[in-house]
């Protein structure tokens, strides 16, 4: 299946490591032009240069921890470049723990960087996408939103808020020939796992390779994702080819997550 994505703008979120630099790398390997942002500028040079080179793909250096610093370079870049048809929401989660437990600064905190950015986001590049009557928006969030997730209590609260703003957008930028949706992945091999299997072993007393293998014992296919397979669901979505599909929850886990 040709998802023909040349001659489209795409800006991937947190696009240095993990799902963020595989959706990046994959976007741009169906002909799109990627404008890559995060925090570290040594990171996006690197991940710059592992680009197909033939399209000028480029980057922002923005922190997630400051939505007006975020508006206001995104706004500005537009302004002096091109807008987006293609936006990936892509942020990591916030630290582990009980709900009960946690301060009110860590909702705040995650709050912050996940919808509130989002939305500045949203609000950048939706009127070059109703100009060109093509837009794609993909937030990369959690199976929490569906099920929560034992010891994850700031991001289970964060991620189903970030869900629920993600289908009202949906429902109202549809008729203007973009979409909303929102990709859910299970455990994936990404640095965010690798901390979370540490701190289960410390927390259980068990070893890092128990408690990795617990971990996926759950998932019916018995392993971890790979980030290059977020990046192939994340990629079809932001295609032509998904245009009927808005508003969705995709789990990407395995089967791991219960309900329907």
């Amino acid at each position: 299946m040709n998802l023909d994505l040349n001659n489209t703008y795409a800006l991937v979120c947190g696009s240095t490591a993990g799902i963020g630099k595989a959706t990046a790398m994959a976007l741009a390997n169906e002909g799109a032009i990627v404008t890559l942002i995060a925090r570290n500028e040594d990171k996006l040079k690197a991940t710059l240069a592992q680009l197909p080179q033939q399209r000028a793909h480029d980057y922002i250096v923005a922190d997630f921890s400051n939505p007006a610093e975020l508006k206001e370079k995104v706004n500005a870049y537009i302004a002096k470049n091109h807008g987006f048809h293609i936006l990936v929401n892509n942020t990591g989660g916030p630290a582990g723990g009980p709900v009960f437990s946690a301060e009110i600064d860590a909702f705040e905190s995650a709050f912050t960087q996940h919808l509130k950015c989002n939305h500045v986001l949203a609000q950048a590049v939706v009127p070059f996408m109703k100009d060109e009557a093509f837009g794609r928006i993909v937030n990369v969030i959690s199976t929490s939103v569906k099920q929560p997730l034992d010891g994850l209590g700031v991001s289970n609260t964060i991620r189903g808020a970030v869900a629920n703003w993600s289908k009202t957008l949906a429902n109202e930028l549809g008729q203007f020939g973009i979409t909303v949706n929102n990709v859910l992945p299970g455990a994936t091999g990404t640095d965010r796992l690798t901390e979370i299997i540490k701190n289960k072993s410390n927390k259980t007393g068990v070893t890092e390779d128990e408690a990795s293998n617990a971990m996926k014992s759950a998932v019916p296919v018995k392993r971890f994702a790979k980030p290059e397979e977020l990046a192939d669901a994340i990629t079809f979505l932001a295609s032509k080819r998904a245009s009927y599909i808005n508003g969705i929850n995709l789990p990407v886990d395995g089967g791991r997550t219960k309900c329907l």
